[in-house]
Formats: C-alpha cells, structure tokens, sequence
C-alpha cells in the first residue's frame, strides 16, 4: 500500500493582501529601488556637467513644477477612467524620459536644458501617476486591517529606498550618475507591465459627471469641508519644500564638500529608509486611537536633517539623525493613509489624492529654485537652520487645529458618498475602539 503524497503547501497571505494589492506593492518596490538612486544621479549629473547648487535647484524645480500644473488634472482624471490605465501611460513617459537622460549623461553631451526639460517630463509623468495611484492602493483593502495594509505597502516601498539609495550611490561614485538612470528606466518599464495586470472588474462605475470644472469643484468640497484634511495640506506645502531644499540642493553640495560625496550621502538617504522599516514594523502593531495626533506629533524630529546639515555633523551622526527621522514619519504616513481611506469616500480619492499632492508640492519649486540665492545672501548654515524653524512653527500650528487632536480610529470600510466624514464635524461624534 503506497502512501499518498503529501499536499503541496501554498505559501499563505493574509486576506486583504489580494491580487491588487500585491501588483501594487511589487510595482512600488520596483520603481523604488530606481527612484532612490536616480534622486541622488540626477543632482551628479548636474553637477558633473559643470553646474552649481543653483543649477541642481533649476532642474529640481524643473521636474516639479509640472507636477504642480498637472496634479489637479490627474486625480480628475484618475476618477473617471480606469485609474490602472492612467499609471501605465505615466510610467510609459517616466521610462521615456529616464532613458534618454540616461543616454544624454553616458554620451557626455548633456546640457542644463535638456536635463531640465526631461526632468519636467518625469514630473508630468508623475503628476498624473500618483493620484491614480494613491487612489487604486486605498480602494484595494477594506475592514479593520486597512492600516496593517498601508504599513506593510509603506514597508516594502521605503524597504527599496535602502538597497536603492546605497546601491544608487556606489554606482553612480563607480560608473557615473548615468548608468543609474538607465536603471531607473528599466525599473519604470518592468513596474508599467505589472500595473497593467491590474483587475479593475469589481470597481463599481462611476456616475458620468458634469465636466472637468464640476469633478475638481467636487474634490475641493471634499477637502476644505474637513479642517484636518486642509490645515495638514497647508503645513506639507511649506515642509516639503523647505525639505525638498535641504536634500535636493544642500544635501548633495554639503555631502560633496564635507562629507566625502555621492557614497556617503547615499548611505544616510538609506538611513532613513532603514527607519521607515522599523516605523512601518512599528505601525503594524500600533493602532494609535487618535490618528493624526500620534500623527502630527511625529512630524516634529523632521526638523533634525536641516540642523544636522547645517553644522555640519559627521556622517555616523547623519546617519542616526536621518534613521531616527524616518522612524517617526513612518507613523505620519500610515495614520494619514488611514485617515485618507477612513474618511474620504472611494469616488473621490483620487481627486481629494491630488488636492493633497498639489498642497505637498506647489511651494516645492519655489523653494528649490531658491535655495541657491538663499545660500548666496544668508549662507548655506543659516538657510539650513530657516528650515528647521519653519518646520516645528508649522507642525505646532497643526496640532492647534481641534479636527486634528481629536479624528478618532473607526474599525469601518471606507465611506461611501453622503457617508459620516461628510462634515469637519465628523472627527468628534466618532467613538474609538
């Protein structure tokens, strides 16, 4: 008598992370891993080519100003078609654009205009992919463990900033900032056919609405109905472009002159993806009642990198500084997630995503394009130590804000359209758990 086969095991995954949420999650690793080091190539190459802090800061602001002008258009858009169809014709152009930037780079013959006009390529690319693509991963998981999702998507991404970012910076000290560009191609190919696998049968269809005009009057609604939701916007619109500022521009000129260039820079960008890992760790198993409290609290060390470059302090404490803050905006980004799938009904994500890229980054160029003649008339230390204040001013602005102290956890799906969140009211009359 011969003894059956054993079954085979199937390795098991937890019920919310289906087939979406796995191309989704795989796709960001995979552009991850380019991005994180195409960042710190792209800032070289600028100044391989003979440019200045100002010439990194022009093509910086180059790459964002579109995604400002775009944004709006985008999350409108990502709410009326197929929100996977508009993700893969935006990675189409970013891997477009990378390629040639990389050619451009490897050939010698790149010039500060061409470097700038397929940096705003990349950003019109962006400007339509990220509301589309915020909007899909929030409607992709439901029910209570919406957050353990997020963390462990947020994981898995900032995971690939630590390979991406050291391996980025050893390449690019190696072989030059082109061959890494020529990877973050590549990457944004590889993650366009997998988004292409996306299954969107089992979206409900969206009503035909009454225009353009009409679906951004919609999104603005949503927005500024909720004082939480606008008042977080404001403060990320002055923060991320200080910080943009500090790592784009400074970051990059002090770790040339102080700190022993590409290699080193890289390894404390890593460092900071390391403490995403451990924060999003820490957001699997923490379930703070008060979401944007826990929060906004933690926005505050993202004060220290601006302070560190500024003295400048050795690598090894660079190191600490940027692990340690990326710890505490790990907690940021899961609970404002959370709040986002919470709070905002599934046809209008995409469209309150955008308002909030837009808040995040309309002052982003402003603020790099800056930060050249900023370093001209107060010096590099004193524009440095700017950030840092503007920074804890403005988060202790936000934690005044009543909505923001008191959105309160509800173990619930998603709202639907006319649901609770409809008012900045609802954040008071929700029980916690």
């Amino acid at each position: 008598m011969t003894t059956p086969p054993a079954p085979r095991l199937r390795p098991r995954r937890p019920a919310w992370a289906g087939r979406n949420y796995t191309l989704l999650t795989t796709a960001a690793v995979v552009t991850g891993l380019g991005n994180a080091g195409a960042l710190i190539a792209a800032a070289f190459a600028v100044l391989e080519a003979g440019g200045d802090g100002g010439d990194v800061g022009l093509v910086a602001a180059a790459r964002t100003l579109p995604l400002v002008v775009f944004l709006l258009i985008g999350g409108a858009l990502a709410d009326r078609l197929p929100r996977h169809r508009v993700m893969v014709a935006a990675n189409s152009l970013n891997c477009a654009s990378q390629a040639l930037f990389a050619v451009l780079v490897l050939s010698g013959e790149a010039r500060l205009w061409q470097m700038a006009v397929l940096s705003a390529l990349g950003g019109t690319g962006q400007a339509f992919f990220s509301p589309a693509a915020e909007g899909m991963l929030l409607s992709s998981v439901t029910g209570e463990q919406a957050a353990r999702a997020f963390a462990l998507f947020r994981m898995g991404m900032n995971g690939a900033q630590i390979g991406g970012a050291a391996v980025g910076g050893a390449l690019i000290a190696v072989v030059g900032p082109g061959w890494m560009l020529a990877v973050d191609s590549a990457a944004f190919a590889i993650a366009a056919a997998l988004r292409a696998l996306l299954d969107v049968s089992a979206v409900a269809r969206r009503k035909p609405g009454g225009g353009m005009l009409r679906d951004l009057r919609e999104g603005w609604h949503e927005v500024i109905s909720r004082p939480w939701l606008w008042s977080i916007i404001v403060q990320f619109a002055v923060v991320n472009a200080v910080v943009g500022a500090a790592e784009s521009v400074f970051g990059p000129l002090v770790a040339e002159e102080h700190l022993g260039g590409a290699r080193p820079w890289g390894f404390a960008l890593a460092a900071f993806g390391a403490g995403t890992i451990l924060g999003g760790l820490l957001m699997m198993r923490w379930r703070p009642h008060r979401l944007l409290l826990a929060g906004s609290l933690s926005i505050l060390p993202l004060a220290l990198p601006s302070a560190a470059l500024a003295v400048p302090v050795a690598i090894p404490a660079l190191v600490v500084v940027m692990f340690l803050v990326g710890v505490s905006v790990e907690v940021f980004g899961v609970s404002w997630m959370t709040a986002l799938h919470q709070e905002i009904p599934e046809d209008k994500l995409s469209r309150v995503s955008a308002y909030d890229w837009f808040g995040s980054v309309a002052m982003v160029p402003v603020a790099t394009a800056l930060a050249g003649p900023a370093e001209e008339t107060f010096g590099r230390s004193a524009s440095l130590w700017g950030c840092s204040a503007l920074i804890l001013a403005l988060t202790l602005a936000v934690l005044a804000v009543p909505d923001v102290r008191r959105l309160r956890r509800r173990g619930t799906t998603p709202v639907t359209e006319g649901g609770p969140a409809a008012t900045g009211t609802a954040p008071e009359q929700v029980s916690p758990r």
